[in-house]
């Protein structure tokens, strides 16, 4: 009997410390972690539970190893499911709360401006200096790049649509590029769907053309229109379209911040001084508000219009308005 005694003696004091063992390792999973103030913890391809464990203790996100270490004996489905990305870890966590996020697709987003009016060279610069992102295009050509989305042979300008985009880490340039090029070729056939009927072009290609002349000569957004117009008509007159941006586009690296009149005279693809029509392609990344006013410009006669100097023009109807109008804004300035 004292023998008997003895091990429920035993068996009992074994149950009190499995309990208390157990419910001290709830009371920690249920607890906050060690976390002060928000920060940002990346789980990389590759890495074990322990390493995780042993890193979020080395960072100081928890404070003891030995319940995360022990859930993985008892339960080692819910450590087998962290994911790799970088994850926002909040200080009022508790251990299923960290493992849950850990386990998620809840990752860190980062953003990404693409400004319009920019051109296709300016977007490659902004996209080689935005980190973690990874390079793919660094060292390639615009026409690989071109390749490489599968529009082999398509000159670049015009087509990607500038906006902010969201992306995780892990993510490469040529994704953002594809995503901003299927917006713009998305939004470009839905626009031109839309458009006014006897438009003096002829494709989606042109609207985004007129659509880039338009991003680069407004300052003010509600001119939009009214400077779709003035191109519109003078196109329908077969009057040059005169539009400084497309000069300062063909000099390329020779613009030095300020146009001459030799400037004006050069003759390059895109100068609509010296060329008739439209220029054969865009010369920046027009937004939607552009292209819907190149298919929907403005009623009325103006066919001129010049800058004052405040980010606003000064329209007019005939070329006398519109060279006193050039002596008031440029001239006398």
């Amino acid at each position: 009997m004292r023998w008997l005694k003895g091990v429920l003696l035993a068996l009992v004091i074994m149950a009190i410390a499995i309990g208390g063992g157990w419910l001290w390792w709830q009371h920690k999973l249920d607890s906050p972690i060690a976390l002060q103030s928000p920060a940002v913890y990346e789980v990389r391809s590759g890495m074990g539970a322990r390493q995780i464990i042993d890193e979020l203790h080395d960072q100081g996100i928890i404070d003891e190893r030995w319940p995360y270490q022990l859930l993985g004996i008892i339960d080692p489905a819910r450590l087998r499911a962290l994911r790799a990305g970088e994850f926002e870890i909040l200080p009022d966590m508790n251990a299923h709360a960290l493992l849950g996020k850990l386990s998620s697709n809840d990752v860190v987003r980062h953003r990404l401006t693409i400004p319009e009016g920019r051109t296709f060279t300016q977007m490659r610069q902004i996209l080689n200096q935005a980190e973690p992102l990874v390079h793919d295009t660094r060292d390639m050509s615009d026409e690989e790049i071109m390749a490489a989305l599968g529009q082999k042979g398509e000159f670049p300008e015009g087509w990607f649509f500038p906006d902010t985009y969201q992306w995780h880490k892990g993510t490469t340039d040529l994704e953002l590029l594809r995503r901003a090029h299927d917006r713009m070729t998305g939004t470009l056939d839905e626009i031109w769907a839309e458009r006014q009927p006897d438009l003096p072009i002829d494709s989606p290609y042109e609207a985004l053309i007129l659509a880039s002349l338009i991003e680069k000569e407004t300052g003010a957004p509600a001119e939009r229109t009214r400077i779709a117009g003035v191109f519109v008509r003078r196109l329908e007159k077969g009057m040059r379209l005169q539009t400084d941006p497309t000069v300062i586009y063909g000099l390329g690296q020779a613009y030095n911040g300020s146009l001459t009149r030799a400037d004006l005279t050069r003759s390059t693809r895109w100068n609509t001084y010296v060329i008739h029509g439209l220029p054969p392609t865009p010369i920046a990344m027009p937004g939607r508000a552009s292209l819907e006013a190149a298919v929907d410009p403005a009623e009325g006669n103006e066919l001129y219009f010049v800058s004052k100097g405040n980010g606003e023009h000064q329209f007019s109807a005939t070329l006398e308005e519109h060279n006193a109008a050039v002596r008031r804004y440029i001239l006398n300035r």
